[in-house]
């Protein structure tokens, strides 16, 4: 055959995957099998009817019949004038976590921080597979076009590693966080905002301005080990509030605390997309949450690293929205919604604004420029919007597999809530599996879960594990998610 006569030849046919069913049933398993190793993802659009007929040679009625097999599996929607679209698998069957947390035997208690974070963390540093972070895998992220407007930045100010730094932050950058605090209803101008050294420091800098060492904190309980270690770092204690995996902090816990312990400084909380819970506040509890601080003179210091993940377009409003008296400090972060490697985070103050502007001064100094220079260009353009949708539906896809993992492998009685967004699972155990333990034995693999006994001053979690779902799926991550299942089978008998 000549060169000229192959270029014009029909190509090859695929044929789904051979079967003893019907033809529409193998060509419904071939897409069924593209769905779940993800190649088709919730919100891809299915070749259309006429296409399919003519990639598989298949008639008008099979390729129908395929296309409504897998709309009765719930893999697929029919749009009107549209075509069918992939849509999100069913939630796992597990049950969810209770609510409240189980083993809250009183409304709060106040325990001493001990070293089991430090030495958990120090073990678990060299590992091949990290299933206990809550960050994305560098492929989530717009790296490409963040160096770009990096050396963009470079050319335009060619003197910029010689000149001193804002001293609150990059004016650009702060009116582009000003900007993109809109989305969660929070109206704040550009001086409002001070730069900071990632989530972490702006959490500092607010409980600096707040309270001194010996002050009683109000967190949720479980809560970000992180926020545990700062207050250890403070000299500050942590008063554990018991926290729903559906509402988020239980207020009339907070208010009985409140009638014991009259030193209460400030109430620290993650309404959007709790860590670890990964639950959401409803706005009424919100609402609720900062008037009540407000009337007793004291601080609400709100995280809110990762609402930006959020599933549905419409995104989720902060509490600081309802502040109406300066009583929110609001602490936020890019880490892990657009650069984890250039720790951006920002910090509005309210009431104590000053003070953290003069803490930060005094502690750390201004953040280098040239990162706040390329985040807030690239924060400017209709990119920033995309990748944020991109990542929403990747993330998604993502814990709705490792939900699945998680159903499929782990031992009866294991429970979780699949959350609504955000970067990880927790995931409740049988009662006689110790989160540790599981850590122990995989860590020896090369694989780093977080236990639950890392999110709490007590033992009320050790049957907990909070898991990753930032990773993307290779088989090298599912045969990590199986030892892990495996190691907890043998510890529950």
């Amino acid at each position: 055959m000549s060169i000229v006569a192959s270029a014009v030849a029909p190509a090859a046919r695929p044929t789904p995957p051979s079967s003893s069913g019907p033809l529409y049933q193998q060509l419904a398993g071939h897409y069924r099998q593209a769905i779940s190793a993800g190649t088709l993802v919730p919100g891809d659009r299915m070749p259309s009817v006429r296409a399919l007929m003519g990639l598989h040679a298949v008639s008008l009625s099979t390729a129908l019949q395929a296309c409504r097999e897998l709309e009765a599996a719930g893999l697929l929607e029919a749009r009107p004038r549209s075509g069918y679209f992939v849509c999100a698998p069913a939630q796992p069957a597990l049950a969810p976590i209770e609510e409240p947390v189980p083993g809250l035997p009183d409304p709060a208690q106040y325990v001493g921080i001990h070293q089991r974070i430090s030495a958990i963390l120090a073990r678990s540093k060299q590992h091949r597979i990290n299933l206990g972070g809550a960050c994305g895998a560098p492929e989530l992220y717009p790296t490409d076009a963040l160096r770009n407007a990096a050396v963009r930045a470079l050319r335009r100010y060619p003197e910029l590693f010689g000149t001193s730094v804002e001293s609150d932050g990059h004016p650009a950058f702060r009116a582009a966080l000003a900007r993109h605090a809109l989305r969660s209803r929070i109206s704040v101008s550009p001086e409002e905002i001070v730069v900071t050294h990632g989530a972490t420091e702006a959490l500092t800098l607010a409980l600096r301005a707040v309270a001194g060492p010996g002050d009683v904190i109000a967190v949720e309980s479980p809560t970000y080990y992180g926020l545990l270690q700062i207050l250890e770092s403070l000299g500050m204690r942590a008063l554990e509030i018991p926290c729903s995996p559906q509402t988020g902090i239980s207020l009339e816990a907070l208010e009985l605390a409140a009638q014991t312990y009259a030193n209460i400084k400030a109430v620290c909380v993650v309404p959007n997309l709790q860590n670890p819970l990964g639950c959401v506040m409803p706005d009424a509890h919100k609402q609720r949450l900062v008037a009540w601080c407000a009337a007793r003179g004291l601080a609400m210091i709100e995280d809110d690293c990762c609402s930006a993940t959020f599933d549905d377009d419409a995104p989720l409003s902060a509490a600081k929205s309802w502040d109406t008296t300066g009583t929110v400090i609001h602490c936020a972060s890019l880490h892990k919604v657009l650069a984890p490697g250039m720790r951006l985070g920002w910090i509005t103050a309210g009431k104590w604004q000053a003070r953290v502007e003069m803490l930060k001064f005094g502690l750390s100094r201004p953040n280098e420029t040239l990162a706040q220079i390329a985040v807030a260009e690239y924060m400017g353009t209709g990119a920033f919007d995309r990748h944020l949708r991109r990542l929403r539906t990747q993330l998604r896809v993502q814990r709705e597999w490792v939900a699945q993992k998680v159903a499929t492998t782990f031992p009866a009685g294991t429970r979780l809530t699949l959350p609504r967004g955000g970067l990880h699972l927790w995931v409740e155990m049988p009662g006689g599996v110790s989160s540790e333990a599981v850590f122990e034995q995989v860590l020896g693999d090369g694989i780093r879960v977080m236990p639950g006994a890392m999110f709490s001053n007590s033992n009320r979690f050790n049957h907990f594990l909070r898991l990753n779902c930032g990773n993307l799926r290779t088989p090298e991550l599912e045969r990590a998610l199986d030892t892990v299942a495996a190691a907890a089978r043998r510890l529950a008998g």
